[in-house]
């Protein structure tokens, strides 16, 4: 490596434990990921055995309290080690992240009880977990979904199909959103639902642009029974669980947005510094060097409001604006960055014998998980201006 082109994030970090930790990362990145990360995306593998790995290093556990198995990590830590991942292979970044998101509830809203029974093993003993909100006709407009439990005594019974799911039909533990009472937001209650319950089946994964490795699947409840001691909070309180998880779930998806960027302009970087064009190397053409100039500075920008907002979640203080507007930016900007490291490198860059193409179709994606952008920019206008109003 020369000191022109690619070099590794230098990162700001608050502990020594955390520097030792993105050592740590980088070495299995290197060793566990890197090397199959192109050849198992094309084929549509997904790396269980890397997660199991990365469970027994503690790295599914990161931002949860030791007390249960966790790593006591800051978001502003936990976020870079997911951008890290992300860089390496988008469909381990984000199966961390969605794994994470499917503990928060019962790390959240648990009763120690349950967080003394369910947790450990779902932060370190090689589970892992996906997330079931969205519905086939409820999407964006999560608070109409329809997925029904209805109580007989200490049981729940669950009927309806999710979709999206990530992890769909491979995670040993679903946190599910059901109506248990009349519409709207109100009648929504959380639930921790096991992967091998009878009458809960995953559809075949659907196919998809990008993410291939990643599998992504309709579920269905066809009368599948849980104890009332799998509910998660109380009865109602659902959809609030699930807008807390989605607050801190969007700055994962920011992490691994800015992950995918930076991937793509180390890339193009390497790509410009080594190939040569009318006697002298790309990187030497100021039009090149000031589109690399661009993406460079949108990636820092990304990284730098991720962190922020990450630092107050940190600090106990509201960060739900600031969270859709990192989700927001990262994600758009990675989509402009992988577009534009694919034009750097011309017929190259389309072809799949290089990672950019792959980066700029999984880019895609993140402007639609965890709330699209368009949705992101309604919750920021509510910060700033109030609900609407709805005529009148």
């Amino acid at each position: 490596m020369t000191e022109h082109g690619p070099q590794p994030v230098e990162r700001q970090l608050p502990t020594e434990e955390a520097r030792d930790l993105i050592s740590l990362v980088r070495d299995l990145i290197r060793r566990e990921i890197e090397p199959h990360a192109a050849e198992e995306e094309d084929a549509g593998y997904f790396p269980r055995q890397v997660f199991g790995l990365l469970s027994a290093s503690g790295l599914l556990a990161l931002p949860y309290s030791e007390e249960f198995g966790g790593g006591d990590q800051p978001y502003e830590v936990y976020l870079q080690v997911l951008e890290e991942l992300a860089a390496a292979r988008l469909t381990v970044g984000l199966g961390v992240s969605v794994h994470t998101l499917a503990c928060h509830a019962l790390a959240g809203y648990g009763t120690k009880e349950q967080r003394q029974e369910h947790l450990p093993a779902m932060l370190g003993g090689g589970l892992l977990g996906a997330y079931c909100l969205s519905e086939p006709s409820s999407g964006s407009d999560a608070a109409s979904l329809r997925t029904r439990a209805t109580r007989t005594g200490d049981t729940w019974t669950l009927e309806g199909t999710k979709a999206w799911t990530t992890h769909g039909g491979v995670a040993d533990f679903y946190t599910v959103l059901a109506r248990t009472g009349g519409e709207g937001p109100r009648g929504i209650t959380a639930f921790l639902v096991p992967g091998d319950v009878p009458g809960l089946s995953a559809a075949p994964p659907e196919r998809k642009m990008g993410m291939k490795g990643s599998p992504t699947a309709q579920l269905h409840f066809d009368g599948v029974e849980i104890p009332d001691s799998r509910r998660i909070g109380a009865e109602g309180q659902g959809f609030a669980i699930a807008l807390d998880a989605l607050d801190s779930g969007r700055l994962g998806i920011a992490a691994c947005a800015v992950g995918v960027a930076q991937a793509a302009l180390d890339e193009a970087l390497a790509f410009v510094t080594e190939r040569r064009q009318f006697g002298r190397p790309l990187s030497d053409f100021q039009g090149l060097r000031f589109m690399l100039a661009d993406m460079a500075t949108q990636i820092e920008a990304g990284r730098s409001l991720y962190l922020a907002a990450a630092r107050l979640r940190d600090a106990g203080k509201p960060f739900s604006r600031q969270a859709a507007m990192a989700k927001l930016f990262c994600t758009d900007a990675a989509m402009r960055v992988t577009t534009d490291a694919v034009q750097l490198m011309g017929g190259y860059g389309y072809t799949a014998d290089f990672p950019a193409e792959r980066y700029m179709r999984e880019a895609k994606v993140l402007q639609i998980v965890e709330g699209t952008n368009q949705i992101q920019r309604m919750v920021i206008a509510r910060h700033l201006a109030g609900p609407e109003t709805h005529g009148g």
